[in-house]
Order: C-alpha cells, then structure tokens, then sequence
C-alpha cells in the first residue's frame, strides 16, 4: 500500500476510534504528535510556565476539533496547525514580536540551514568554521536560533525536521513564498549573528 493511503487509513481508523469513546486511542493520538507539538511550542514560547497549559489547549481543541477533521491532511499536520495558531494566538494578545520588524525585505532564496555549517565560506567566516567542530557548530545554531523571533524559529525548526513546503504551508497557513522569504530572513540574520557574537578571538 502507498505509504501516504497507509498513513491516511491510520488516521481515519484512530479517529474513528476517538470518535466512538475510544480515550485510549486519542492517547494514541498524543504520543504520535507530542514531539511535533512539544517542538512547536517550545520554539515559540519563551516562557516555560505557560507551555506546559498551552499543550493542553492544544489537545483540548485537538479532541473537539475532531468530528470537523476532514482528512485533507495528515493528522499530524492538522494538529501542528493548532499547536501553531495556538502559540501565534498567545503571542498576539501579548504583543509579542513575531516577526524582524526591521527587515525591509529581501530576495528570496532556498534555505539549507545544513549549509550554514557546510557551506564554502570566505575570509573571516571561513576562520570561524575552521576552529569550530561540528558538536560546538550545532549548540552556537540552537543557542542563536532560540534568539530568533517566534515565526523565524519555528520555521527554521519544521524545515530542519525536513517537513515538506505543503506541511509547512498547511501548519502555519502562509503561502509558499512567505515562508521561503521568511525562512531566507531568518538564515541571513542567523548567519550575521553568529558572525558578530563569535569572532576568531572569542573562540
């Protein structure tokens, strides 16, 4: 069976499970999504103590929500889309940044967040990758993506989770080059951090 009807039939049948009283299968539920809601949540809101209701509002519309799911996308994904409007929700009555307020917009471009730490690098950038192995390369990327705002480093995350353009598209509701401009914004201004806060004398 193609693997996409099997994950499809998957869904339908725990879905109907839940649907039917099954409490069991919406567990099921929950511990096939948690790792995506749990990375949804946790690199878009900063402050610990709120994380832990919002997961629970997450699965609590999940769990409502079901009757109307209409299996145009994987489970998963819908349920990603909740965690995500859920935290963007929260972070708009709190006026939180969600976005580089001060970008004015740049070409878009494809991003390999792999290249940052593969790429051939010039000049100083190339002094940087040289005394910096992959270990320390990989904590400095998770250090300064967390300083990103919201929507940059959930996007940058999903995307590094190898999520597709369509699941992305799906999770946050922007089209496609919204998300390729934002992605390629939030790379540039990753990629200028790194070069500001880790020069060759401070390595």
């Amino acid at each position: 069976m193609d693997h996409h009807l099997e994950n499809h039939a998957a869904d339908r049948e725990l879905v109907d499970e839940v649907l039917a009283g099954d409490r069991y299968a919406f567990g099921k539920i929950i511990k096939n999504t948690e790792a995506l809601v749990a990375m949804i949540v946790f690199k878009m809101i900063a402050n610990s103590g709120d994380r832990k209701d919002l997961v629970q509002d997450i699965y609590l519309k999940t769990f409502h929500g079901l009757p109307n799911f209409r299996f145009k996308s994987k489970l998963s994904t819908w349920i990603g889309q909740i965690a995500y409007h859920t935290c963007l929700h929260y972070l708009e009555k709190r006026k939180l940044l969600l976005l580089d307020q001060t970008d004015n917009g740049e070409e878009t471009s494809e991003l390999t967040l792999e290249a940052l730490s593969n790429q051939k690098l010039s000049a100083s950038e190339n002094d940087i990758e040289k005394q910096l192995n992959r270990k320390e390369l990989n904590s400095i990327l998770e250090k300064e993506i967390d300083k990103l705002p919201p929507v940059y480093r959930t996007l940058l995350i999903l995307y590094r989770e190898e999520l597709s353009n369509e699941e992305m598209m799906q999770i946050t509701g922007l089209p496609e080059g919204t998300i390729k401009s934002y992605l390629f914004r939030a790379r540039k201004t990753l990629k200028e951090n790194i070069l500001s806060n880790y020069k060759k004398e401070d390595l």
